[in-house]
């Protein structure tokens, strides 16, 4: 059902792909939006070990839960900062894309859990984390991205 690689010397392990979606703190989410067209947007986003999925939060209604509403398929591509090597002008990108389905989490105690390890990504307040929480909760929607094949190269720009 999924390709396989063609260029397979750029190839990541599963190990450096998981590496990159827990440590990079964002990505596009992409979905199948109105008319059929393509909707990819940039989102910030958690990785669990636990379960092994991905996270993402955002508001009760738009097009991302129309889109989710009518297709829970989705891709979601992260991509690193990049290097260069000594001498070289080209810079070499690792990237990742997860293909999955993709759910609206329900369960207010899960959504307040992921929320807080996704706010942990980016600041260690805890009392700013908990303020948010408390005031933007009720009004946040969590979605868990189940991984189905996971696949990432590296690049070189050049």
């Amino acid at each position: 059902m999924f390709r396989e690689m063609q260029r397979k010397k750029q190839q990541l392990t599963q190990e450096e792909c998981i590496r990159i979606l827990k440590e990079e703190p964002r990505g596009v989410l992409s979905l199948l939006g109105e008319d059929d067209y393509p909707y990819g947007m940039p989102l910030n986003h958690y990785y669990c070990e636990e379960d092994g999925k991905l996270y993402f939060h955002g508001g009760k209604k738009g097009h991302k839960i129309d889109a989710i509403k009518k297709h829970n398929k989705a891709s979601f591509c992260v991509y690193d900062k990049g290097y260069r090597k000594d001498g070289e002008w080209a810079l070499n990108i690792r990237s990742v894309i997860v293909f999955g389905k993709i759910e609206c989490i329900e369960d207010r105690e899960t959504v307040y859990r992921i929320a807080a390890a996704l706010s942990r990504k980016f600041t260690d307040d805890i009392d700013y984390i908990r303020h948010e929480i408390q005031h933007s909760g009720p009004a946040t929607l969590m979605f868990a991205l189940t991984p189905e094949y996971i696949t990432g190269k590296i690049v070189n720009e050049s």
